[in-house]
């Protein structure tokens, strides 16, 4: 199965001079954990909430002052959508991502997301195994 055959085409995106307010306003309307940042179509980053909590609130930054551009990550790992669902679920376990922003020629065209491949049952065992990649604990920093 292809990716585009599944994914959600009709994303909701942000600029990068946007205020991190605007990006939690969105992510709360939409129901969403992340946000791709677009200058126009192009994709140049993505926002997510934990985003916002790790390095604007935990930092005291004043989320209707600072802009996404702040701290988005940069460069996000896309795929495309005549990819193979296997090759998404495979991206996303690698770089333990939930969702995964869909690209042609670096413009956004969709998202697929761990939600999307769970609901195709010919795909349970391979969200399953991804799931469990993306969960697995880092080592954290003990002071």
């Amino acid at each position: 199965m292809l990716v585009k055959e599944i994914m959600t085409k009709s994303v909701v995106s942000i600029a990068p001079d946007d205020t991190i307010e605007k990006a939690a306003k969105l992510m709360k309307e939409y129901d969403v954990g992340s946000i791709p940042v677009c200058r126009g179509n192009e994709i140049v980053g993505i926002i997510t909430d934990r985003d916002i909590i790790v390095r604007s609130t935990a930092n005291g930054l004043k989320c209707n002052e600072k802009l996404v551009k702040d701290i988005m990550s940069s460069n996000p790992v896309l795929g495309n959508p005549d990819m193979d669902t296997n090759d998404a679920t495979r991206i996303m376990s690698e770089r333990q991502i939930r969702r995964l922003p869909i690209a042609e020629n670096n413009n956004l065209i969709g998202m697929i997301s761990l939600g999307d491949l769970a609901v195709e049952a010919n795909l349970t065992n391979e969200v399953g195994s991804t799931l469990s990649d993306i969960s697995e604990p880092c080592s954290p920093k003990v002071h």
